[in-house]
Formats: C-alpha cells, structure tokens, sequence
C-alpha cells in the first residue's frame, strides 16, 4: 500500500497530469441559476466560459459536502497507508472545512491529513504534484505531509485580470479592494499571499502586465515547476511561457492550462497567471 493524495478542482490540475500521479481530484460546484455543474466533470472551461460571457446570468460556487469527502476518504483509505489531502486557501471557500470534517468523520483505516496551501489555481495544483511525486517515490505519511508542506512555503500564484468585476461580484476581492476606483484602463494585478488576495501592480496597459507577469518570475528564480494559466487566451500564454522558460532549472519546462470553471467564476475572461515553486529551500 502506499500513501494516497487528494485535491480538489481548484487546483485546475489536468486530468492527465492527475492521473499519472495517482492524485484524486474532488470537483467543487458551479451554479448558473438553478442548474448544478461539478467542476471539469459535467462542465469543462470552454462551455464554462462561453455561458460566463455569453449568458445573463452570473455564476456562483459552492465547496464539496462532508459527505462527498468522506466518500473519497473511505474509498482510498481501504487500501492505503495515509491520505494527504491538499486545498485551497481556507479564507477563500468552505473547502478545507469540509475535508476536515470529514477526515475526522470518515471510517478510513489510515490517517488522513488536510494540507491547506494557501493559494488557488495550480498553486495548489503544484503543492499536490509534490506530494504525490514523493508518495510515488515510496514516502511515508510524514515524508509526503512534508513535502507538502515545504511546497506550500516555496509556492506563489499571482494574475493578470482583464477586470475585477467577476472577483468583487463573487465576495472574494481581499486586500485588492484598494483597487477599486482605481482602474479606469488599468490592469489589475493581484497575488495571493497568506491565503488572501494582494494587490500585485496596476499597469495600464496589457503590454506592460504581461511584463510584470515576467518580472516577477524573474524576482523568485531559479524555478523548479511551472505553470502559465489563462482562461480565454491560449496563444499569449503560449508566449508567456516561452519567456519565462529561462527561468526555470535546467531540464525543466513550464506547464500550460486553462483556469477551470471555479477559478474563472471569479477571474473572468482574459485572464493570465502564473503559478511557481522556487527551487530554493522553503524558511
């Protein structure tokens, strides 16, 4: 047996990259209206983004039940020696309460720990790939509970918004309200940091964001995993990625993926990010 890794859907990990790792993903919800969707399950982010930009009704989120969990936790824990389970900041959704919930109500024979990142996006997707890269290896439960754990110290998500629209709308602006009223033809640029929402920049114009977006890389090199995320526009984050390429270990190529139906709830369209682990050693 050996030691199994949860997420859930926040995380914007593709299902390639999950499966090969063996981490199990559990979906949050998103609801236009009346209608339920379970996260890159029954709604994948291009019919996501085509009813978020299209249709008139605005879409909200919710975090997966207890129960749900504890299915999850049951099902792995029959044959495993520990589950690790890595999420979203707890000061941005109910996630993480639910996960510990129900670890401490599921009947799994082995102990379950819930890792809380601090970030969103694949900042939490990293986090996960570290640990189950370590279980994969043959880690103990305390190996891959520190793996985690130093990946949360050494991994930072910041973004490029076309608007902060979607994110105010959605009650999770954070410390970017200072923003508001400030933005006529200015880009918002945010980070997360301490599980909140920061300001990063304004920049007026896109250029000179996606500039930002570079330089801040630059500032938390040398890089040892990397993703550029966007929501609508694949061909800028391709070159996003070729220009931040060279600061990444050698060996070592940036991700490229889309930002899922729940992140985008709140992102919006024309949304760019990036999410990093610094190869230096986790404070």
């Amino acid at each position: 047996m050996a030691i199994k890794v949860v997420t859930d859907s926040t995380s914007d990990l593709p299902a390639d990259v999950a499966e090969s790792l063996g981490i199990e993903v559990v979906p949050l919800n998103v609801h236009f209206g009346s209608d339920v969707y379970k996260d890159r399950v029954n709604l994948m982010p291009d019919t996501f983004y085509d009813k978020l930009i299209n249709g008139d009704v605005l879409p909200t989120t919710s975090q997966p039940s207890v129960g749900e969990f504890i299915d999850v936790y049951e099902r792995l824990g029959s044959d495993a020696d520990g589950i690790v389970s890595v999420h979203l900041s707890e000061k941005l959704s109910g996630t993480m309460n639910s996960a510990r919930q129900a670890s401490q109500q599921a009947n799994a024979d082995c102990p379950i720990e819930v890792v809380d990142t601090f970030q969103v996006s694949m900042g939490v997707g990293i986090c996960a790939m570290e640990a189950a890269e370590v279980a994969n290896s043959g880690g103990d439960m305390n190996q891959v509970i520190l793996a985690a754990r130093n990946a949360v110290t050494r991994s930072q998500c910041f973004f490029m918004l076309e608007t902060l629209e979607f994110l105010q709308k959605g009650g999770r602006i954070g410390k970017a309200q200072a923003l508001i009223g400030n933005l006529l033809k200015i880009r918002p640029m945010l980070i997360l940091q301490e599980g909140e929402v920061h300001p990063l920049g304004r920049e007026r114009t896109r250029r000179k964001g996606i500039a930002k977006l570079v330089d801040t890389v630059e500032e938390l090199a040398p890089i040892s995993g990397l993703a550029v995320m966007y929501s609508t526009g694949p061909d800028e984050a391709q070159t996003l990625a070729q220009n931040v390429s060279k600061f990444m270990i050698e060996g070592r190529e940036p991700m490229m993926l889309q930002i899922g139906p729940v992140i985008g709830t709140y992102a919006g369209p024309d949304t760019l990010g990036i999410a990093l682990i610094s190869a230096k050693s986790g404070g």
